[in-house]
């Protein structure tokens, strides 16, 4: 893992950052559906988990922190995302390490959720990675509009995904996605083509 500083001075967003990270605090959620048709041979949870961090990996916008170091790009990143405890119904956040091989990736997802999948803690897995960002799903909900509120100083910068409940529409499967950024590293533009490079690779998902 590697995290390259930011030289504000001369970056070509110091104005647009400076003005939302410190005059107007400002995130923002946009909630969009997938065509994930292409998907229904495959178990649609570790896909998306896998899909959405290939397009975080993607995109600088989407890995840019602010830390203690500074304000930063990681280099790559890893997703945390929850899992469902069927008997006390309540959830655990785990995290996975990322790979380019989707099988290598699953293989991680597998062990880590059998592990994991029956805990009664909140975090049951240690060691989270710096370079991790937040998913979650809520498969009972088919919603069209979700925004989660992170109260602190306004300078959590990562994004976060929300997935919502498969519906059917004109024979595809659809699948609702909350996405909610900061607009000091992430306008629309950047949404947009995130949204674009994810169907992108659920269309192209073998």
């Amino acid at each position: 893992m590697a995290f390259r500083l930011i030289d504000i001075e001369n970056w070509e967003r110091k104005e647009f950052y400076e003005h939302f990270i410190n005059q107007v605090v400002c995130t923002y959620s946009v909630s969009v559906n997938l065509d994930v048709t292409n998907l229904n041979n495959q178990r649609l949870y570790p896909a998306m988990i896998w899909l959405l961090t290939k397009t975080v990996n993607d995109m600088p916008e989407f890995r840019t922190s602010l830390t203690e170091e500074g304000l930063g790009i990681y280099d790559d990143m890893h997703p945390m995302y929850t899992v469902f405890n069927k008997e006390n119904k309540n959830f655990s956040g785990i995290w996975s390490y990322y790979s380019e091989d989707y099988d290598a990736f699953l293989n991680h997802y597998e062990t880590d959720t059998e592990t994991y999948s029956t805990s009664t803690r909140y975090a049951p897995k240690g060691g989270t990675p710096v370079n991790s960002f937040n998913i979650s799903m809520v498969p009972w909900l088919e919603f069209t509009g979700l925004n989660i509120n992170v109260f602190d100083d306004g300078h959590f910068l990562l994004p976060i995904f929300t997935m919502g409940k498969l519906f059917e529409r004109d024979g595809k499967r659809m699948l609702p996605l909350a996405i909610q950024v900061h607009h000091a590293v992430c306008d629309g533009y950047h949404v947009g083509l995130f949204v674009e490079k994810l169907q992108s690779y659920i269309d192209c998902f073998a």
